[in-house]
């Protein structure tokens, strides 16, 4: 998850929407995130990497933070390009280290670069999508949550998940972040039952592309 008060049900904004309580009213960037992005199913294997390596730099720090800082993000890593981030060297490593737009952690850094070779290795296969998808068979997960003291840090899931990324090469990928990542990219709908949003996201699970198994198309 996100930034999340304890025990805290949907609650009402302004424009008269009730609201999961992560969101700040007085901070129109993430109500947008939350209108907009989470939860929504996402299939684009591009996207997911972008988004499971800046949950990665969250370790430690809010959402909002990675948020106001995903722009700089984009630039300083070629648009999270997996292919050019693959060969990112020690003197591209330093320039990062540099670079006050983004979050200068080097462990951080040099993790997305290995992981975007693992990256690299699974989209020779199937592709990235479906191998997360697969783990849903290709569907999103709706939850019946209707306070944040119901919302699980993590899953048998998401612990299965990140098991797997981790014996893939990937780094920065514990339980607690792949739970947030598939709550972010629609692969579970976590926003609140009485939220605007969770009928919504619910809906837009049966718009999406067809799933399919691998590469090829076939089922």
């Amino acid at each position: 998850m996100t930034d999340a008060p304890a025990l805290r049900t949907a609650v009402p904004h302004a424009d008269g929407k009730l609201r999961c309580p992560w969101p700040r009213e007085d901070i129109p960037l993430y109500v947008a995130y939350h209108d907009t992005e989470w939860a929504v199913p996402e299939w684009d294997d591009r996207a997911l990497f972008e988004k499971l390596i800046l949950d990665g730099f969250q370790a430690g720090l809010s959402w909002i933070t990675i948020l106001r800082k995903r722009e700089a993000f984009r630039a300083a890593f070629d648009g999270f390009d997996p292919q050019k981030i693959a060969r990112y060297n020690a003197r591209k490593v330093e320039a990062l280290m540099q670079d006050a737009g983004i979050v200068r952690n080097r462990a951080k850094i040099e993790s997305a670069i290995i992981s975007a070779q693992a990256w690299l290795k699974i989209q020779e296969g199937d592709g990235f999508s479906n191998y997360l998808w697969n783990f849903f068979d290709g569907a999103p997960l709706q939850s019946n949550i209707r306070h944040m003291g119901e919302m699980p840090a993590q899953t048998p899931l998401s612990a299965k998940i990140s098991k797997d990324l981790k014996a893939r090469g990937f780094n920065f990928c514990g339980p607690t972040i792949v739970y947030a990542f598939v709550q972010a990219v629609g692969m579970v709908n976590d926003h609140l039952v009485d939220c605007c949003r969770h009928a919504e996201c619910a809906a837009l699970s049966y718009k999406q592309p067809p799933y399919k198994k691998d590469k090829h198309g076939r089922a």
